[in-house]
């Protein structure tokens, strides 16, 4: 049973939200959800948004005020911030976050209000149209992807589809894959090494780009891709030595140790692959429908480029999962829920929402709202064949509430570096990801309770 807003705070639910390291402290992050109002609309309100500057510009907080009558007050999003805010009792009305992997971990903790009875009621974002990529938002207490609804997807894509440069395919000799058939991994690390281009010890274009939102997700996705599952049935532990899970290891290894693109042992100075695919030094980019928004935009760059379905291993099942569905989310102890909920219909479903569909910036969440999905050029049109093609073969690949994703990519991070460099054997790696990944888990289970 949870306990009444206001009392004590409790020493082990905070710390289930530092257990990344966030912060240190004793606080307590429950209480019973407010009432829904009758008439939704908090005109004349103040909601603050904690948000990353790309997600909500001057531009639209000036619209909000202008359309919905809501004020909106912006906070950098922060980790540490938000637990203190939270703690504190006066957490923002507004959150963003990653549906694929904060979704569970912040559900877990009880901190985020069920927003199933804001959804019934709602005229604008109706359930019936919401892409299944929302299911992403949804938990259950026990799995991801079921249950009731904590937040919505902004836009997104099917991140494991790459995008190629036909210049440079062309160039090297190598054939171009399939149109709406998906290339095998092992297919995809060899077109990527016949792509690569070093002059004088230096990487000059990289054959392929495959390191997704995140390691961990990337890893849960090929895990997936290979038959399996990255954790186990309660996701209280990893196991990186089950025949899926060391192949999806031992390809992003390989991956590394090739240096055919960017990773933790060959970082790209650009920083992501935007700038480097569109200055041509990358053939491939697994970054998903999304990255059109750059492509489509540079006149030269977009007719040679084509995008392609999600790679599968030989033998493996096809999935093409979405590793981020960024939105928002209303905690629990908002004091601004309805207001929080009108600008939350207005980000989804109305001017904002349309804005990004037509910009290509992703595919909106809203199924109504794809035919504004650009399609005026013949690239476009192939693209959304491509990319609507695809669209079936998604399906959720559910992650841990027991860490973070950053917390299990930052142990990645400390160890993976000496297979790819040759020092370390695939099998090694495996058993030191499983300890000490496993020992951050139990820590995280041991505190959500």
């Amino acid at each position: 049973m949870r306990p009444e807003d206001g009392a004590p705070p409790s020493r082990r639910r905070f710390l289930s939200l530092s257990a990344a390291g966030a912060a240190t402290g004793a606080a307590a992050l429950s209480g019973c959800a407010l009432q829904v109002s009758t008439g939704v609309s908090g005109r004349g309100e103040t909601v603050t948004v904690m948000a990353k500057p790309d997600d909500i510009s001057p531009d639209l907080i000036r619209q909000a005020q202008k359309d919905i009558g809501v004020k909106i007050v912006t906070v950098r999003y922060d980790l540490t911030k938000l637990i203190g805010m939270m703690t504190n009792g006066n957490p923002p009305d507004l959150v963003r976050g990653v549906g694929a992997v904060d979704a569970p971990y912040f559900a877990a903790r009880d901190v985020m209000e069920d927003l199933d009875p804001y959804f019934a009621r709602s005229s604008v974002l109706e359930l019936d149209d919401l892409d299944p990529v929302n299911d992403l938002w949804r938990y259950d207490g026990r799995t991801q992807g079921k249950g009731p609804r904590y937040g919505m997807a902004k836009d997104f894509s099917q991140d494991s589809m790459f995008w190629y440069n036909t210049a440079l395919f062309d160039q090297a000799g190598v054939d171009h894959p399939p149109e709406l058939e998906p290339v095998t991994f092992e297919e995809w690390l060899e077109t990527a090494k016949r792509l690569t281009r070093r002059k004088n010890g230096q990487t000059t274009v990289f054959g392929g780009s495959y390191n997704g939102v995140l390691t961990p997700n990337v890893l849960a996705s090929l895990t997936a891709a290979a038959g399996g599952s990255l954790f186990n049935d309660d996701f209280s532990r990893i196991d990186f030595t089950t025949p899926e899970a060391r192949k999806a290891l031992a390809w992003y290894i390989e991956y590394g140790r090739t240096k055919v693109g960017p990773s933790i042992v060959q970082p790209d100075p650009n920083a992501w692959d935007g700038p480097t695919y569109q200055a041509g030094r990358m053939a491939m980019s697994g970054n998903g429908y999304w990255l059109g928004g750059l492509i489509n935009a540079d006149k030269k760059l977009a007719p040679l480029s084509r995008l392609a379905p999600a790679p599968v291993f030989q033998g493996g099942p096809r999935i093409s999962p979405c590793q981020a569905g960024t939105g928002f989310w209303i905690p629990r102890k908002s004091r601004h829920k309805d207001a929080a909920w009108r600008v939350f219909e207005w980000f989804f479903g109305e001017a904002p929402a349309k804005g990004r569909a037509s910009g290509g910036w992703g595919i909106p969440t809203l199924k109504s709202l794809r035919p504004l999905m650009p399609a005026q050029e013949d690239y476009q049109k192939r693209e959304l064949t491509v990319q609507n093609a695809e669209l079936k073969h998604f399906s959720v690949i559910a992650f841990t509430p027991y860490a973070t994703a950053d917390s299990l990519y930052a142990l990645f991070n400390e160890i993976a570096p000496a297979a790819m460099n040759g020092r370390m054997s695939v099998d090694t790696l495996a058993g030191h990801l499983n300890a000490t990944m496993n020992e951050q888990l139990k820590r995280g289970k041991e505190q959500v309770g």
